[in-house]
């Protein structure tokens, strides 16, 4: 069952909980993706912004400075703020990677063009950088800005390492970092800091959206090859655009040398040939890639467990933790 599909999973009680914050955080983002002078903004963004997510990180920003009893209005222009740089990098992305599908309906670069994609994306980055300085907190602004360039050298880093097989698993954490948890993890880190919580605090805060930013795209990432709906791609998605994820640098790593020519003709040179998605999910079972990545994705989310954990006792926590739990259950 998808995260979309499920019925009272961890988001979605989150999002009950904090309806009259979220309905906020979307007037808000409706009324600053508007353009006097360019209305193809408004169009390219609305495109994507109701186009029906789950709005997972600006609920993690609502969830962690509620949680930290902040009763102010800025968790709303933070919220607000990671939405905008989760849909800026989205719009990016798509032109990047040449995508003609997301969430299910045409990408906005299929729909208009690159051009537009990519200069509505610089647009939703600026009405970030607008939002964020609204809140007066210069340490708010500085957590939001490393994340942004934190994604931005991510993105340029998988770049520089798709279909290199030399890439280490080193690198490839460096990535995930970048394209998805240096996000989860400033948006649960402002929560806190806009809350005035002590350093232990924002900290755990911290380590609990980076763990869980991190387990969240390995799990995508083997989702690829064990197949489910949970992650909207079909299997082997990844392995037919040649993408370097946690399961197949493990299987290269233990290839012999006819499976290694094997891995540089399907990714380095490009050469896919019919029954190859079969023999590359046989080989990363014979060397027991998945499971082993599956391993880390349950490890990563101990880590957000625990550090969710060292934080004071409450509804929102627990949901927290309920959510983390619930992003691994789709490869228990």
């Amino acid at each position: 069952m998808s995260l979309d599909d499920a019925i009272q999973k961890p988001h979605e009680r989150l999002a009950a909980l904090l309806a009259g914050d979220l309905d906020e955080v979307n007037a808000l983002i409706r009324a600053r993706m508007a353009s006097k002078h360019a209305p193809r903004i408004p169009e390219v963004t609305a495109h994507l912004v109701e186009a029906g997510g789950k709005r997972l990180r600006p609920l993690l920003t609502l969830a962690a400075a509620r949680m930290c009893g902040y009763d102010g209005p800025y968790h709303v222009h933070l919220a607000a703020t990671v939405e905008f740089i989760h849909t800026a990098t989205l719009l990016h992305d798509d032109v990047v990677d040449e995508s003609k599908k997301r969430r299910g309906r045409p990408t906005a670069n299929l729909l208009w063009d690159n051009k537009s994609s990519v200069l509505v994306g610089d647009y939703l980055f600026a009405r970030s950088f607008q939002l964020m300085t609204e809140t007066g907190n210069l340490r708010v602004l500085r957590i939001l800005s490393d994340a942004a360039a934190t994604i931005a050298e991510g993105e340029v880093l998988q770049l520089t390492a798709a279909q290199d097989l030399s890439t280490t698993e080193a690198i490839y954490l460096q990535v995930v970092r970048g394209k998805t948890a240096a996000l989860f993890s400033a948006a649960t880190e402002v929560g806190g800091v806009i809350a005035g919580r002590p350093d232990d605090e924002v900290r755990a805060l911290f380590d609990y959206g980076d763990a869980l930013g991190i387990a969240f795209q390995i799990v995508d990432d083997l989702l690829d090859y064990w197949g489910s709906d949970a992650t909207g791609k079909n299997v082997g998605d990844d392995f037919r655009e040649r993408k370097l994820t946690l399961p197949l640098i493990k299987a290269f790593a233990s290839a012999n040398d006819e499976e290694k020519a094997f891995w540089k003709r399907v990714i380095e040179k490009g050469d896919q040939r019919d029954g190859d998605l079969e023999h590359a999910i046989g080989l990363l079972n014979k060397h027991g890639a998945l499971e082993a990545t599956r391993q880390e994705a349950l490890a990563w989310a101990a880590r957000a467990k625990a550090a969710m954990e060292t934080l004071p006792q409450s509804e929102l926590r627990d949901l927290l933790i309920d959510l983390n739990d619930y992003v691994v259950s789709r490869v228990n």
